[in-house]
């Protein structure tokens, strides 16, 4: 399988262990990473307030790039997914489509509109198939309990986003159980993680990101694991500002959804970068049952 890498812009930086460990996993399944550095950022939802003929050219010239090569598009951002898959849509309104190709245009491209946008989430389930996952599990994830935290953009709006339901998902629990973890089941595993705000109103976004840890840990999770590096920013780095807005200890490590496959098809700590975690990954996966191998750097 070889797909057109879209790393979008915190994996790029401040993520880069998710960087990191999606070009393990990669490896390790035969999946093919073609890198376009001139790939430029999905906007964020932040360029599509302001002007959304200019976001949807933003990421009609990202889709272009791919189907030049003829390749699909592999995402790791939930957010990234959305506005890319949301600008495919758009097109389909004759009106948006003439101003983004007199946008495009000047730059020599265009877009014809066949690249498919494919989170990571979803080749692993229905590209790769869990029962292909499985066989290449060498470290189960025994004893381990994980909430998969979905958030909102790689399920909403659902009648676009054309894949699983916005209220009960289970893709993400499925390829937990297939690795051999134990998924956990908790409402705010698909609300919102508060990042839209956090820059607006911290205590805010920092309340409603406590919650669904507190939510995920209540339920008796071990650990959070997440598609998208703006969740796991709120989740992991922000987790110290979400225990004061909900006046308890959280202590809940947060999990890049690649890391969790990469530790049971035997990556090590270092390989996939836990020790960037601002919440140390140790606790959870010392609770990995003949998990001494994976510790090292994951206690820090």
């Amino acid at each position: 399988m070889k797909l057109a890498y879209y790393p979008g812009c915190v994996a790029q930086e401040s993520g880069k262990e998710l960087d990191l460990a999606t070009r393990w996993v990669c490896r390790a399944l035969g999946i093919e990473l073609v890198p376009f550095p001139n790939f430029s950022c999905c906007g964020s939802g932040f360029v599509d307030e302001a002007n959304e003929v200019l976001n949807v050219a933003i990421n009609a010239r990202n889709l272009a790039i791919a189907e030049r090569a003829g390749l699909d598009l592999l995402t790791i951002c939930s957010t990234c997914t959305g506005m890319l898959t949301l600008a495919n849509h758009r097109l389909a309104d004759p009106t948006v489509k003439a101003r983004v190709d007199g946008a495009l245009k000047p730059l020599g491209i265009e877009y014809r509109g066949t690249t498919k946008v494919k989170h990571l989430l979803r080749v692993l389930v229905e590209d790769v198939g869990l029962t292909a996952v499985k066989a290449k599990v060498v470290r189960p994830l025994d004893g381990l309990q994980v909430g998969a935290f979905y958030g909102c953009h790689l399920l909403r709006p659902s009648d676009e986003m054309g894949w699983e339901s916005g209220e009960e998902p289970h893709a993400f629990e499925d390829l937990l159980a297939a690795v051999g973890a134990t998924p956990v089941y908790y409402r705010g595993r698909v609300m919102c993680c508060g990042f839209p705000i956090q820059f607006v109103k911290g205590d805010t976004a920092s309340r409603i990101a406590g919650r669904q840890i507190l939510d995920a840990k209540q339920h008796g999770a071990d650990a959070m694991a997440t598609p998208c590096p703006l969740c796991h920013i709120s989740l992991d780095a922000y987790q110290n500002r979400a225990e004061k807005q909900v006046g308890q200890r959280l202590d809940l490590p947060v999990f890049h959804l690649p890391q969790v496959v990469g530790l049971a098809l035997g990556a090590t700590p270092e390989e996939l970068g836990l020790a960037r975690h601002l919440v140390p990954t140790g606790p959870a996966v010392a609770k990995i049952r003949g998990a001494s191998s994976a510790r090292s750097t994951a206690s820090r």
